[in-house]
């Protein structure tokens, strides 16, 4: 793109009935055609993500083929097991309650959590609350290297610099979340002969914000292709409830209330959006700058932490690797 070619955010408008339309028929070819199942079975988080796949997914195979699944766990927030019952009231689809919280405690995934916050913050425990923050992508040129703020009993909060490895153990262990979810989607999913429907958005999809095998896995993905802001532009075609719509997103998975924003991207979704459209059609930092608001040094920064995201991304998106491709019968 030339230098003197004006960039804004209108390149990420869409019209909202034909991507929807278009959505809707998508799912019922692929469900009923490619992997010839009934219905759909999808998690629902109170978060915009899944609610407008929910409601993609009634029109295209109607409420009585789409199953909505609540799974809270400990340290999920009231409010998503509430705006997820609010959503599939509205929309007419059934529910099924998992509490997941025995199986994760059973697997470890609270003490094996709880032990690596203590390689950092000795006197942490059961009662202490905690959530993972990065630095600002913007902020002073330094490498983004993840924190945990943690919270006592009595309130008082402190922030400490994690070892590699017990961050890498803090991930493993809450990454037993959405591999335990996913268990009982596909368990729904064998015994009604439905396919799960995945939830991630482009920003998700692309640039590795999900666990392998837990809230990657799907047997298919309809809004994988749209930026967030794209998605809330269905949200309000779909009339999903405006509480789930003014919701900011959340990972849910720490017990403090914890952004996409500080625990991923380090950028608000809306900048990151039209930074990741900006760095895959090639447009140069100075010409990027004055839409996202920041300085081309600035937006250099940000392009620099997404090709890491995205080759973070690829092994990810691997299917499992063979010593030799298999021959398919002629």
């Amino acid at each position: 793109m030339s230098a003197t070619v004006a960039f804004s955010a209108d390149v990420l408008a869409i019209d909202a009935a034909a991507e929807t339309a278009r959505i809707a028929e998508a799912i019922r070819r692929d469900v009923a055609g490619t992997l010839r199942r009934r219905g759909a079975v999808l998690g629902l988080s109170g978060g915009i993500d899944s609610s407008v796949v929910a409601a993609l997914c009634v029109r295209a195979l109607g409420p009585r083929r789409v199953l909505g699944l609540l799974m809270p766990e400990a340290d999920s927030s009231p409010d998503s097991l509430r705006l997820g019952r609010l959503l599939a009231e509205g929309l007419g689809i059934d529910t099924a309650l998992e509490d997941v919280a025995p199986v994760l405690a059973a697997a470890g995934c609270y003490r094996r959590r709880d032990a690596a916050i203590r390689a950092v913050v000795p006197e942490y425990d059961e009662r202490w609350q905690s959530k993972l923050v990065l630095p600002d992508l913007v902020g002073a040129d330094r490498y983004a290297l993840f924190s945990v703020v943690v919270r006592a009993p009595d309130g008082r909060e402190q922030r400490a610099r994690l070892t590699a490895e017990a961050y890498l153990d803090v991930v493993a262990a809450t990454s037993l979340k959405q591999r335990v979810r996913k268990m009982m989607e596909y368990y729904h999913a064998d015994r009604l002969q439905y396919a799960v429907a995945g939830t991630p958005n482009r920003l998700e999809y692309a640039l590795g914000f999900f666990v392998k095998n837990g809230d990657g896995a799907a047997d298919l993905k309809p809004i994988a292709h749209l930026y967030k802001s794209q998605v809330y532009a269905l949200a309000r075609h779909l009339a999903v409830p405006e509480e789930i719509q003014r919701r900011p997103p959340t990972t849910d998975t720490y017990s403090l209330a914890q952004s996409q924003e500080e625990f991923y991207f380090g950028l608000p979704l809306a900048q990151m959006d039209l930074a990741l459209y900006a760095r895959t059609h090639g447009v140069p930092p100075a010409v990027a700058a004055p839409a996202l608001g920041l300085a081309p040094a600035e937006v250099e920064r940000v392009y620099a932490a997404i090709d890491r995201k995205r080759q973070a991304a690829r092994r990810l998106h691997l299917d499992p690797l063979l010593v030799e491709p298999l021959e398919e019968p002629s």
